[in-house]
C-alpha cells in the first residue's frame, strides 16, 4: 500500500510540475481592454506593442518577455509625451536666469509651457507640486538652480508613470492577469482533469503512504534512523524538497506569471467559493490547506498516544481552513472586506495601511478596504485592534503564547504538520539563541517603526517623515520580512534549519507574545528532575531550539520566551519528566515552587488549558 501511495504521489507531482510547460499564449485586443482599468493606458499599450497582439507564443518566457518590452516602450512614450525632459529643464533654466539672477516662479512655468494643451498643463502642475518650494529662493548661479531642479525630475517622472503608465507593481499584476487570460491549449481545455490528477492524486498518494502507520505497532513516537535518512538529515532528498519550496515561494511573490498554469487549474474551485477566478494567492491558500490537512493526519497518527497533540493538530487545521481560507473568500463573495480573522498585527503587518490608509477597492482577492466596508468593516477594524491590545496580553497571561502559536496560527500550523519531519534540525547552540534574540526583536522594532510611520501618514496627511517616504518603508518591510523572510526562508528552509525558522528568528508577533509570556504569564513547563535519564529526546525534538535537557537535569521550570508550548518535548519523553502547566504566576520559578504548593491543570486532563 505504501509503495502504491508513493508511486501515485510522485506521478501526480510530476504532472503538476510538467503542467507549467503546457499550453500556448495569445493576447487579443479584447483581453487587453478587459484587463486594463484606464483607456489612456490601453492606448499607450497598443501604440507600443509590436508583434504581440494576436501572435501565438509557444512558452511563457517568450510571451512575458514581449510583455516586458511593451510595458517599457509604453512608459517611455508616456514620459516623452508628458514627462519632464532634459530640454524642458534647460528651457526653464534659461528663462529663470534671463535677467542674470535666478528668478524661478510660477510665471516662469507659464512661459516655459504656454497654451492650454494637455501635456503643457500636466507639466506645469507637476512642476508646481514638486518644485514650488523653490520659488523665490536665492541661488548662486544657474548651475546651482539646475542641480536642485534636476533632483526632482526623476520623482516627477516616476509619479507620472505611477499615475498614467505602468509602475513595477502594476506591471507584475498585469503580467500575471494577461498571461493567465491569454493561455490556450490543453492546460485550459483539460484543467478539471489536470486538477484532479495534480491535487487529489497527490493527496490520495500521500494518504496511502501515511495511513498504514496506524497499524504499525502500538501508539508511540518512533523516530528510528531519523538522523540517517536523506530526507530528514539535510540529505539529497531534503535539499530537493527545500529547493522546490524556495523556488515556489520566489515565483509566488515575484514572478507569479510563471505559475499561471497552476492557478488556472483552480478557477472552478475559486468561482464556487468567492465568485472570482483564482489568483496566485488562492492557489497558495488552497495548497497550504491541503498540505496541512494531509500532514495533519500524519501528525495525528504519529502522536495518537497524546490527546493534547491530536486536539491541538485539529485546532490549527480548523483555524487555517476556516478562518484563514474559506471565511475570507466567502466575505469577498458577499462584497465585504477580505480579512483573515485570526491574523494579528504585527504578523499581519499591513493591517493598518490596507485597512486604514488606502481605502481602495483593491484586487479581487482583497474585496474592499476595511474602512469602506461599512458596519462589517468597522467591526473587523475593532476586532483587529482588540486582539492586539487586549486579546494578546490576556490570553498569553493565562495560557502562554501557545494559545496562538500552537493552536491558531497558520504559520505555526504548517510548521507543526508539513514541517514535523524536520523539527530535530533546529540549532540548539548558545550562539543560535543569541542570534535568535537579536534578530526577532529587531524585526519587531522594524514592524513597530513602520506601523508608526504609517499611522503618522494617515493622521497627518503627509507622505514623508524627515524626508523619508512612508511607502518606501512599507515596501522594504514587505520585501525583506513579509516575503523573503516569512515565505522563502521561513518555509523553504524547513529541510535545512528545522520547521520553525520564521517563528523562531523572524515573526514579530512571536516576539510580542514572547515578551508577555516571559514576564507576565501563568504558563510554564515543569520538570520532575528525579525521573530524568538524560536521553536527550526533549532537546532533539524541540523545534524552537531550546536545550530542554539542560533545564530538566537541573530541575528548572522552562519559561523561555521562545517556547510555543507545542508539548512535543513532553510527548517524546519516555519518563514523564515534563508537564505543560498553568498555575499561579508566582509558581513559575523553581524557588517559589519549593516554598508554596501549586495547583495546576495537567494537559492530559484538560487539553484546552
Amino acid at each position: 500500500m505504501r509503495k502504491a501511495g508513493l508511486i501515485i504521489f510522485l506521478c501526480s507531482l510530476t504532472v503538476f510540475l510538467v503542467s507549467l510547460s503546457l499550453g500556448n499564449y495569445r493576447l487579443t485586443h479584447d483581453l487587453v481592454q478587459q484587463t486594463f482599468y484606464s483607456p489612456e493606458s490601453v492606448e499607450y499599450f497598443f501604440a507600443a506593442e509590436q508583434q504581440l497582439i494576436d501572435h501565438e507564443f509557444g512558452n511563457q518566457f517568450a510571451f512575458t518577455a514581449a510583455l516586458d518590452k511593451t510595458f517599457s516602450a509604453a512608459n517611455s512614450r508616456i514620459v516623452a509625451d508628458l514627462g519632464i525632459t532634459d530640454t524642458d529643464v534647460q528651457r526653464i533654466g534659461d528663462l529663470a536666469t534671463s535677467s542674470g539672477a535666478v528668478n524661478y516662479s510660477e510665471s516662469i512655468l507659464a512661459q516655459a509651457f504656454p497654451g492650454p494643451t494637455a501635456p503643457h498643463a500636466f507639466k506645469k502642475k507637476a512642476l508646481f507640486d514638486h518644485t514650488g518650494w523653490m520659488f523665490g529662493r536665492e541661488y548662486a548661479d544657474k548651475d546651482a538652480f539646475l542641480a536642485d531642479l534636476n533632483t526632482k525630475v526623476p520623482a516627477i517622472n516616476r509619479q507620472l508613470i505611477a499615475d498614467k503608465g505602468f509602475p513595477d507593481p502594476a506591471i507584475k499584476d498585469l503580467k500575471f492577469s494577461l498571461t493567465k487570460a491569454s493561455t490556450i491549449g490543453i492546460i485550459k481545455d483539460q484543467r478539471l482533469l489536470l486538477a484532479i490528477i495534480c491535487f487529489l492524486g497527490s493527496c490520495l498518494g500521500a494518504l496511502l503512504y501515511i495511513l498504514p502507520g496506524i497499524k504499525e505497532g502500538p501508539p508511540g513516537i518512533k523516530n528510528n534512523h531519523i538522523f540517517q535518512h536523506a530526507s530528514t538529515n539535510r540529505g539529497w532528498i531534503g535539499m530537493i524538497t527545500g529547493g522546490f519550496l524556495i523556488g515556489f515561494y520566489i515565483l509566488l511573490y515575484w514572478w507569479p506569471e510563471y505559475i499561471t498554469n497552476w492557478v488556472l487549474l483552480l478557477d472552478g474551485v475559486s468561482l464556487s467559493i468567492s465568485g472570482n477566478p483564482a489568483s496566485q494567492w488562492f492557489l497558495y491558500g488552497f495548497m497550504y490547506c491541503l498540505a496541512m490537512v494531509v500532514m495533519g493526519i500524519r501528525m495525528i497518527i504519529k502522536y495518537r498516544h497524546s490527546n493534547y497533540q491530536m486536539i491541538r493538530t485539529v485546532s490549527v487545521i480548523f483555524f487555517q481552513v476556516a478562518f484563514a481560507f474559506l471565511i475570507p473568500e466567502i466575505l469577498v463573495r458577499l462584497n465585504q472586506p477580505y480579512m483573515d480573522l485570526k491574523n494579528i498585527w504585527p504578523l499581519d503587518y499591513d493591517f493598518f495601511f490596507n485597512g486604514w490608509l488606502l481605502n481602495y477597492d483593491g484586487m479581487q482577492q482583497e474585496g474592499v478596504a476595511v474602512i469602506n466596508g461599512g458596519r462589517v468593516g468597522f467591526l473587523m477594524l475593532v476586532w483587529g485592534i482588540a486582539l492586539i491590545i487586549v486579546g494578546v496580553p490576556v490570553l498569553v497571561y493565562f495560557y502562554g503564547k501557545r494559545w496562538y502559536c500552537s493552536w491558531v496560527c497558520g504559520c505555526g500550523g504548517l510548521a507543526e504538520t508539513l514541517g514535523d519531519p524536520y523539527r530535530q534540525l533546529s540549532d540548539k547552540s548558545l550562539n543560535a539563541w543569541k542570534v535568535e534574540r537579536w534578530l526577532i526583536h529587531s524585526v519587531l522594532v522594524f514592524a513597530v517603526l513602520m506601523t508608526g510611520l504609517t499611522l503618522y501618514t494617515f493622521f497627518s496627511g503627509s507622505w514623508t517623515v524627515m524626508g523619508i517616504e512612508t511607502v518606501s518603508i512599507q515596501k522594504a518591510y514587505g520585501f525583506l520580512i513579509g516575503s523573503a523572510f516569512a515565505g522563502v526562508v521561513g518555509t523553504g528552509f524547513y529541510p535545512l534549519m528545522g520547521n520553525r525558522v520564521w517563528c523562531r528568528f523572524g515573526c514579530p508577533l512571536a516576539a510580542y507574545l514572547g515578551l508577555v509570556q516571559k514576564f507576565r504569564s501563568r504558563f510554564r513547563i515543569t520538570v520532575n528532575k528525579g525521573q530524568c535519564i538524560s536521553c536527550g529526546n526533549c532537546s532533539a525534538y524541540c523545534e524552537m531550539g531550546i536545550d530542554v535537557r539542560w533545564y530538566a537535569q537541573r530541575g528548572q521550570n522552562i519559561i523561555r520566551s521562545s517556547c510555543v508550548g507545542c508539548g512535543i518535548c513532553s510527548a517524546v519523553c519516555p519518563r514523564g519528566v515534563l508537564s505543560l502547566e498553568n498555575g499561579p504566576e508566582k509558581g513559575r520559578y523553581n524557588g517559589d515552587v519549593l516554598n508554596q504548593p501549586i495547583h495546576v491543570q495537567r494537559e492530559e486532563v484538560d487539553v484546552l488549558s
